[in-house]
């Protein structure tokens, strides 16, 4: 049986999406004009995109519905407390690091005007009937993930979050799933964190995951599926270890012996004889080393070897002769984790000659390209109304949302 997550688990700016505040104001403007003309029709508003692609983001979109679909009972009072909410927003900023007591205050009164729009919000969300999908399904081109039935002035201000929150996670879990396919039950480690905004991290991470990503290198990205994040040890402590891959590898592991010993080996442009002084110094700690050369560097194994093959980066000769090297040493159990440049392409020529990858570690590929998603009334008070080229779609494997989730 599919689960959905819990709307607590998204951490949601519950008034600002009750005021549009991040909403295209075209939206806010819409759902003012049907409460101030007390237009409300059963509409039916189809969510769907043009792709092949895997679904990723509908729970969080039903979390927004569900927090923000309503009214305020009295607009006047809530844009008054709604402008002040804000402006304190700007205050706690300020008086953050330079006066304690000031900031406290202003966390204070920022909880009770949160109260106070608490109590002017009327609740719409159990007024609506939601069909949808499931994350991790994957879905055709314009087949429809979710219906959303009720009155629109209830929701319409929505729709720009419900429809980024598809696009954006839909995104990453279909590009995980495109890298996933090509490495072929090799493990992919999602590393793409530092090419994107911080904020992202906890849906990016989860997406990841329902894309069939094992590993994630944040301890955000893993908080929606209980995970932590893991990583190996980086360029910036080899050089603060003065360029010594060895002692850098051997700090690191006293302040963390429980954690997984994987050795980066490409500070010297020297990954067969990094690996080698790795392995011979920790022997059975040694969990595993990573292939990271620049797609500018040609590593010094490879330069006696050129001339019918593109030497530059993580090459598939420089990982058949890091792991002969290993092997050859009775290093047999030190696995081998490539990064730099993979995407599903690259991936792909790898799996199709066998080189001996135990990890991908993909970066800013799976931040590429996009999962428009489009919502549209089709029909009013059950009967067809839809801009001309949309109309209501039935989908047999969408699933009654239960209001109470």
């Amino acid at each position: 049986m599919k689960t959905r997550l819990n709307s607590n688990t998204f951490d949601l700016p519950v008034q600002e999406l009750r005021r549009g505040y991040r909403s295209d104001i075209y939206f806010w403007r819409e759902k003012i004009v049907l409460e101030q003309h007390n237009m409300h029709p059963n509409a039916t508003t189809q969510v769907f995109q043009k792709k092949e692609a895997v679904l990723c983001g509908i729970d969080e979109a039903i979390a927004v519905l569900k927090l923000g679909s309503g009214r305020y009972k009295d607009y006047a009072k809530a844009y008054k407390l709604f402008d002040r909410l804000m402006e304190l927003k700007q205050d706690g900023r300020r008086h953050y690091i330079g006066d304690r007591e000031k900031y406290l205050k202003v966390i204070e009164e920022k909880l009770e005007i949160t109260r106070a729009l608490d109590d002017l919000w009327e609740d719409g969300f159990g007024e609506l009937e939601i069909d949808a999908l499931f994350d991790g399904d994957l879905i055709h081109p314009r087949e429809p993930v979710m219906h959303i039935n009720g009155d629109p002035s209830l929701y319409a201000h929505l729709e720009t979050i419900y429809l980024g929150v598809l696009a954006r996670r839909t995104k990453i879990a279909t590009n995980v799933r495109n890298v996933v396919k090509a490495a072929n039950g090799t493990t992919i480690l999602f590393f793409p964190a530092r090419f994107d905004h911080w904020a992202t991290q906890g849906g990016d991470g989860y997406a990841a995951f329902i894309g069939g990503a094992s590993v994630v290198s944040t301890d955000a990205q893993a908080e929606w599926w209980g995970a932590k994040g893991s990583g190996t040890v980086p360029h910036a402590l080899i050089a603060s270890a003065g360029g010594d891959t060895v002692l850098a590898a051997k700090i690191f592991n006293e302040s963390y012996p429980d954690t997984d010993l994987v050795a980066l080996v490409d500070f010297d442009n020297d990954c067969v004889g990094t690996a080698l002084k790795c392995a011979r110094e920790f022997g059975d700690k040694l969990w595993g080393v990573r292939l990271d050369t620049s797609e500018n560097m040609v590593d010094k194994t490879i330069i006696r070897q050129m001339g019918d093959f593109y030497p530059n980066g993580v090459i598939p000769e420089l990982v058949f002769d890091t792991r002969a090297a290993l092997d050859a040493e009775g290093f047999n159990h030190v696995k081998i984790v490539v990064s730099g440049g993979f995407n599903p392409e690259k991936i792909a020529r790898f799996e199709a000659l066998k080189v001996p990858i135990d990890a991908y570690g993909v970066g800013s590929c799976l931040m590429q390209g996009e999962n428009d998603f489009t919502a549209d009334v089709v029909q009013i008070n059950g009967s067809r109304c839809a801009k001309a080229g949309r109309w209501f779609k039935p989908n047999a494997r969408m699933e009654r949302v239960n209001i109470d989730q």
